[in-house]
C-alpha cells in the first residue's frame, strides 16, 4: 500500500485537516458536489498542464508526476524550466503567499532533486492577473519546518477532528457537508 503524501494535500492541511479528511472522503464524488467556484477555476487552470498544451518547448516539463523516496511525497509539478531551472506552480489568483504554496513547492523541489533536476528559483504564478512570486529556496530553519509538518501529516489521528473546529470549518467548502 502506497503511504506517500500527496503534495497538493499539503496545503489543504494547513488549511484546516477537517477539510482535508472531508475532501478525502468527497474525493470519489462528481466534484460538481463539492466544489465552489475557487475550486472549479483552480481545475481549468490546470488543464492546459495535464494535457501537455502550457508549451511545446522541449526545455519544459509540465504536469511531471514526481516521487520522492526520503520524505514520502508524491504529486505533480506545474511546470519545470530546464533551461532555468526554475520550478513554477501556477494558481488561479494569488492574493497572498500561503505558507500551503511555499511547502507545495519546497515538496516538488525535493521530489525533482531526487530524480536529478537542479532548482535554481522557484515561483507561484498568479494567472489572473499574470504575476509571478518568487520563493526562495528554503534555508536550514525552513527545511525543518517542513519536515516537520511532513511528519505530522503522516502522524495525524484523524480522530482528533471529532472534536476539530476552526474559523475555517465554518467557511470551507464541506462546511454544508460535514457532521
Amino acid at each position: 500500500m502506497d503511504t506517500a503524501i500527496c503534495i497538493s494535500h499539503i496545503n489543504d492541511f494547513l488549511f484546516c485537516p477537517k477539510s482535508l479528511y472531508l475532501h478525502s472522503i468527497y474525493n470519489p464524488f462528481s466534484t460538481s458536489v463539492y466544489h465552489d467556484t475557487p475550486q472549479v477555476k483552480g481545475s481549468i487552470t490546470h488543464e492546459n498542464i495535464e494535457n501537455s498544451k502550457y508549451t511545446t518547448a522541449k526545455h519544459v516539463l509540465q504536469g511531471l508526476s514526481v516521487y520522492s523516496v526520503r520524505l514520502g511525497l508524491k504529486g505533480k509539478i506545474d511546470i519545470y524550466n530546464a533551461k532555468n531551472k526554475y520550478l513554477i506552480e501556477r494558481k488561479y489568483k494569488v492574493s497572498k503567499l500561503y505558507k500551503g504554496y511555499v511547502y507545495q513547492l519546497y515538496a516538488q523541489m525535493h521530489c525533482l532533486k531526487e530524480a536529478g533536476f537542479p532548482i535554481s528559483k522557484m515561483f507561484v504564478h498568479s494567472l489572473s492577473d499574470n504575476k509571478r512570486y518568487e520563493v526562495s529556496l528554503p534555508t536550514q530553519k525552513e527545511q525543518l519546518e517542513f519536515e516537520a509538518l511532513i511528519e505530522q501529516m503522516r502522524t495525524f489521528d484523524s480522530k482528533a477532528l471529532q472534536n476539530h473546529t476552526c474559523s475555517r470549518c465554518q467557511t470551507n467548502i464541506y462546511s454544508l457537508l460535514s457532521w
